[in-house]
């Protein structure tokens, strides 16, 4: 089969894409589409119609998660399966998560059109709530389907208004039954915008992503007494917003000296009593920090437990508290060596990458064969309404997924032996 000669539409994935932005397209032109709002159904409604449209059937489980499935030749064999999500967060861009998905309708419209008979069922998924933004946390649907989360407490998150997770799931009618679960698959496959500027910087094409980077995240809690600011001589003060600028600038002095890819950030800070004439007697901030190299992470939990004995705290009590963690998940070896062979195929130019932000790959990947492809984002930008993805980038990244699924639905089985792969 000369699957290097089979390419996507360009034009029809760049309609698509605007067709899915113009529900909840914002006046800057993002799109603000949170889990289970009225935007998202009607998202969930147009890609169920373009799906059966194509012949595929449509499925949902009990956390939301769509799959629209196209029949192959060998049908009891495990399919492959492409997707993302299409919520996003509030004001977002146009191609975080929908991208992997309309990816996935775009490869089933040229498989049909061109009348390839492909060995092994192809499923397009749609996975729920991977933001987010309405209800926490994050990748919830794809944390629940792995065994990383708990399903009740998922159906119990509430957003701003009280409303929960599993009400909003009945109410949008896409509540399903949990037989239809993705279980088994020979492949899970996630195209992505990079969210960050290498590829862009580096004027590569493709990003295949070998794995998601480890992570830590403490919550430090610094006390000290509060004071009238005026009255109070500098030397008798307990100044727990002092004390927790020392702990920053250390903990910035001893991880700069640790990796210059380890990545790390302080992300929310809280000062008590808050108010201009009184010092400080308590100040909470988190500190998160983020490498694919396991031991790295161990040097930065040493660093931060450390905090209590600093003398950076000066006279104030510093308390420590590991929040969650993750370890590096590395995607499956064939899977990258197949995407990587792709991209050569097509003449685009790459690199092996990790992914600083997490996905639902990263679960699903804990029992299902896993692997992504990331795109440029033009100046990095990601979860604005000025997020950016060239029209070409989307579709070579598309092209390179289109040519590993040709390849793996042709075969039905990832194997041992991927030679020759046309």
């Amino acid at each position: 089969m000369e699957t290097q000669q089979v390419l996507i539409n360009g034009e029809r994935l760049k309609q698509t894409l605007e067709e899915f932005a113009d529900i909840g397209r914002t006046e800057n032109n993002g799109v603000t589409r949170l889990a289970l709002s009225g935007e998202d159904i009607k998202a969930r409604a147009y890609f169920r119609s373009i799906s059966e449209e194509l012949g595929m059937s449509v499925t949902w489980d009990d956390m939301g998660n769509m799959y629209a499935k196209l029949e192959g030749v060998e049908n009891d064999k495990p399919p492959i399966i492409l997707g993302s999500h299409l919520d996003s967060v509030e004001k977002g861009g146009r191609f975080d998560g929908v991208l992997g998905v309309v990816a996935g309708l775009e490869i089933v419209r040229t498989i049909v059109e061109r009348q390839i008979k492909p060995r092994t069922s192809i499923v397009v998924a749609n996975i729920t709530n991977e933001e987010g933004a309405r209800f926490e946390p994050s990748m919830m649907a794809s944390g629940v389907l792995s065994g990383w989360f708990n399903k009740e407490a998922m159906l119990a998150s509430t957003d701003s208004e009280g409303i929960t997770f599993g009400q909003a799931l009945v109410e949008s009618g896409f509540k399903g039954e949990e037989v239809n679960r993705l279980k088994d698959a020979a492949a899970f496959l996630e195209l992505h915008v990079e969210q960050g500027p290498v590829l862009e910087k580096e004027l590569l094409d493709i990003g295949v992503v070998d794995c998601v980077v480890g992570m830590v995240c403490y919550e430090i809690e610094v006390m000290g007494e509060s004071d009238h600011a005026g009255t109070t001589p500098m030397p008798m003060r307990k100044d727990a917003l002092f004390s927790a600028t020392n702990l920053i600038t250390e903990i910035r002095k001893e991880m700069s000296k640790l990796d210059d890819q380890l990545v790390y950030t302080i992300g929310r800070m809280n000062v008590s009593p808050n108010i201009h004439t009184v010092i400080p007697d308590k100040v909470v901030f988190t500190i998160e920090a983020r490498r694919k190299n396991e031991n790295m992470v161990k040097k930065v939990t040493e660093i931060i437990e450390g905090l209590p004995n600093s003398k950076a705290r000066e006279k104030c009590e510093v308390k420590v508290k590991r929040l969650w963690d993750r370890d590096t998940v590395w995607f499956d070896d064939k899977l990258v060596d197949l995407l990587e062979r792709s991209s050569k195929t097509l003449g685009y130019s790459y690199e092996r990458m990790a992914s600083g932000a997490g996905h639902d790959a990263q679960f699903i990947a804990t029992y299902i064969p896993s692997a992504m492809i990331f795109v440029p984002s033009v100046n990095g930008k990601s979860h604005a309404e000025d997020e950016l993805t060239s029209w070409e980038d989307c579709e070579k990244g598309v092209n390179v997924l289109l040519q590993t699924v040709l390849v793996l639905a042709n075969r039905g089985t990832l194997g041992t032996n991927l030679s020759p792969l046309f």
